[in-house]
């Protein structure tokens, strides 16, 4: 059976992966960065077109996808998460991710507290919502009509691709497996550094290191195509970013902690305590396996994870490990306390403005005076951060 039209055999592969990068845009775009999270603000025909192409490939339901999505950073790794491979192992997620979209979606409670926002008009209402499944016949007999029998193929690679690649792949590895810029609460990994099959949502820590961001990268070599996407959109006035992950602001000459250095402090606080690791801790690490025998190297072997991940996600083992590396080397436990001490600063949610000022004063002047030439240098450097200057 032939179909109206007729391509080689690699023109068929290009159609496939035309449409699943629409359909992987449409949820990063559309589904997450704008519906989800707010952080980026789309043309109606746009927003539109996203929606309408969703309901053809995929039969996702905006208000269900933003409530389940939303609901997963509230709760994450925990036992309310819908999809954490933290709590469900990984290949239950990986395997069985979309169903337990699915699932979630049942659960009134979810949608009601999470879901608020989302379209509810006419057509959302009485086809897009209700008649959900209608939509992937019409993307089926499509399929069939311009390309034959192998649109068959086509069309079942085309759902296939949103359970596997988004719920299974996104949402599995990407809280398991990868590499970590940020040291933020829960397991979150970038599975890659290129985020060019995804759209974007290989930068999976980088997202919820930054959530309401529309921009993913946050690394120079770090590309996120989904990103270019929105930048092109908005050249042409047709989308907005709202929120983004902005580089840290800083004046060389400032060299005093004041009201500017707090608020910029809170602002920074996830790239500053990534900085802290990287300036600070994993130095100390270093210098400390130069000197160690060969008894002292083997317990520093996996030091460096447990000396900068939050004490909320280590697993018991971890937790043994860092308590015999805090225990055995001093110049650690100090740059690991001041770390602590650190974090505990912007953790203080009901603490005044001075209070947090007089705090963070005092971490410099202790740190300082340690006479280890990390801090020191970390501590200069910190009173050079100013807020970002808002546009007038």
């Amino acid at each position: 059976m032939f179909g109206l039209v007729q391509l080689p055999w690699w023109g068929y592969i290009l159609v496939l992966l035309g449409f699943t990068q629409i359909t992987i845009m449409s949820v990063t775009l559309y589904l997450h960065r704008c519906q989800a999270h707010r952080a980026l603000d789309m043309h109606p025909v746009v927003s539109h077109f996203f929606r309408f192409w969703l309901w053809l490939t995929t039969g996702i339901v905006t208000k269900e996808w933003a409530a389940i999505h939303r609901k997963h950073h509230a709760k994450v790794e925990t036992a309310e998460d819908p999809h954490s491979p933290v709590t469900r192992g990984l290949k239950k997620v990986f395997l069985e991710g979309a169903e337990l979209y699915r699932m979630e979606a049942k659960n009134k409670e979810t949608l009601d507290r999470y879901g608020e926002g989302t379209p509810n008009d006419w057509i959302e209402r009485n086809l897009y919502s209700r008649r959900s499944m209608l939509g992937i016949l019409i993307m089926l007999t499509v399929d069939l009509l311009l390309f034959g029998t192998i649109g068959l193929t086509i069309w079942a690679l085309q759902m296939a691709w949103i359970p596997l690649f988004a719920a299974g792949v996104v949402n599995g590895i990407g809280h398991f497996w990868g590499y970590r810029n940020f040291e933020c609460k829960d397991n979150s990994r970038n599975i890659i550094p290129i985020g060019f099959f995804l759209g974007g949502e290989e930068l999976h820590n980088n997202h919820h290191a930054f959530a309401t961001s529309a921009k993913f990268s946050a690394k120079w070599w770090e590309v996120d195509t989904g990103w270019y996407v929105i930048r092109l959109l908005q050249l042409i006035g047709l989308a907005n970013p709202r929120r983004m992950l902005t580089k840290p602001r800083m004046v060389l000459s400032k060299n005093s902690i004041d009201t500017d250095t707090l608020k910029a402090f809170i602002s920074y606080r996830v790239q500053l305590m990534a900085r802290y690791s990287r300036e600070v801790v994993i130095p100390a690490l270093r210098d400390e396996k130069k000197r160690a025998g060969k008894a002292s190297r083997m317990l520093l072997r996996r030091a460096r994870t447990v000396l900068v991940r939050d004490s909320s996600i280590m697993k018991t083992s971890q937790k043994q490990r860092l308590a015999k590396v805090l225990e055995n080397f001093q110049s650690l436990r100090v740059v690991y306390q001041f770390r602590i001490k650190l974090q505990d600063i912007w953790s203080r949610s009901t603490a005044s403005q001075k209070e947090l000022l007089d705090a963070l004063q005092e971490w410099c002047q202790q740190a300082e005076a340690t006479g280890i030439e990390a801090l020191l240098r970390f501590s200069n450097r910190l009173k050079m951060y100013v807020p970002q200057q808002r546009n007038t």
